[in-house]
């Protein structure tokens, strides 16, 4: 008994000791917990700088979603393709209008047709190939078989769509195609006309167009016709046969200007013509009297989504007979105001070496003799020998015009005023 009293009082001392040490714990803990909850009740209180500035917890799914691609560079800078075409006598000039319209950003095919001498185009095809910047960027390319083209039949037809079809096999980086002559000369610097298409939808064509023919209904497209450019060698004009036919009804005739700025979408079309339109009008057309005049027009109006496309006009100042002649004007000193003021990006016709295209060259492009049209690309002493950031665009006053022109010519394609009628 006494060794049993012994043992619980060995045991009663640490007993007393957790006991007591067990409920100053609990009530530390309670004391504690109730300053933290003050604590926070005052921090909810007041305002909270810390709170306000805690980053949003990342989730799993957050970390592995990658992000989203960086904007690509010049994204929003369009690009051209360009066809430029001439005849025999036309080497001279084509090689100026190539220069004055060149920009590393743009493609360019050049054509001078099977009239040229041999010579003249061995010449360009050599000028091509010493020119230190069309060989380093590699955007100049030549038709070196070269092309029947009679200014009045099919034949100038089937050059253009040649040259689409070349530069659609070429590149796919660029967003319109545009026809110019050895004849034509810009009347506003690459950089101005890239800064003002930068906005557009990339779907517009400038297509001069109308379906009232008056008096080419009778003279154009009644009269049946044959260009010996499609079977011959030797350059000849286009003859009529008979009898006359009579107007089609399957389609709407239309006409307008030879020169246009075609989206490349409307492009893609006539070339690969995955309806039969396309194809049906290059038939009919090879008949017609001046079809450079009326294809294009016809395909566009004719088709109800590439018609809501067509901004009307070529973006050309052309000075015309009323009523018009086969050919234009030949422009010279006493148009430079008319041409400027016209705000359009190319005028024609020119004779080779004018005075009037040192006048452009010298006010409008700052372009010195024999040089490359300057631009934010330039780089290099001389100016322009080298390339720099193709994608730099310094726009001058040229821009200012052109973008007012263009803006006034699509709000009224907008509201379809005057737009395939």
């Amino acid at each position: 008994m006494k060794e049993s009293f012994h043992m619980e009082k060995k045991w009663l001392f640490p007993l007393i000791v957790i006991s007591a040490i067990s409920i100053f714990f609990v009530a530390y803990m309670g004391i504690v917990s109730s300053i933290h909850q003050n604590f926070n009740s005052i921090l909810f209180i007041l305002p909270s700088r810390i709170a306000t500035n805690q980053t949003v917890p990342e989730f799993a799914e957050t970390k592995i979603t990658p992000a989203p691609p960086p904007p690509l560079v010049g994204a929003t800078i369009p690009r051209f393709a360009y066809l430029i075409s001439g005849s025999k006598g036309d080497l001279e000039k084509l090689w100026r209008t190539l220069h004055a319209l060149y920009h590393p950003l743009n493609h360019y095919v050049v054509h001078l047709d099977l009239e040229s001498p041999l010579e003249e185009r061995l010449e360009l095809a050599s000028r091509i190939e010493k020119q230190p910047i069309f060989t380093k960027v590699g955007n100049v390319f030549m038709i070196q078989k070269a092309n029947m083209v009679t200014y009045r039949g099919p034949t100038m037809v089937a050059n253009t769509l040649h040259a689409c079809a070349i530069l659609l096999k070429r590149s796919k980086d660029w967003d319109w195609f545009i026809n110019l002559s050895a004849s034509d000369y810009p009347l506003v610097t690459q950089d101005d006309l890239l800064y003002t298409f930068s906005d557009l939808d990339r779907s517009i064509n400038f297509i001069e167009h109308t379906s009232y023919l008056g008096w080419k209904l009778d003279k154009r497209a009644m009269p049946l016709i044959v260009d010996p450019g499609l079977y011959m060698s030797n350059k000849s004009d286009v003859f009529s046969v008979g009898p006359k036919r009579t107007l089609p009804t399957a389609f709407k005739l239309f006409t307008g200007s030879a020169w246009m700025v075609l989206s490349r979408a409307f492009v893609e079309y006539i070339i690969w013509g995955w309806d039969n339109l396309p194809r049906t009008l290059l038939m009919y057309y090879t008949n017609f009297i001046s079809s450079p005049e009326d294809y294009f027009q016809t395909v566009a109006c004719n088709s109800p989504e590439l018609a809501k496309t067509v901004v009307n006009s070529d973006l050309h100042y052309i000075s015309w007979d009323n009523p018009p002649k086969q050919h234009p004007h030949v422009l010279g000193i006493n148009d430079t105001e008319k041409m400027i003021a016209s705000s359009a990006a190319f005028a024609r016709k020119f004779k080779q070496d004018d005075p009037v295209l040192d006048v452009i060259d010298k006010n409008l492009l700052r372009r010195k003799k024999g040089l490359l049209t300057p631009g934010g690309w330039c780089s290099g002493k001389p100016r322009c020998s080298k390339v720099g950031s193709i994608y730099k665009i310094k726009p001058g006053s040229g821009s200012q015009r052109l973008r007012l022109l263009v803006a006034r010519l699509t709000l009224k394609s907008r509201f379809r005023q005057n737009q395939c009628k």
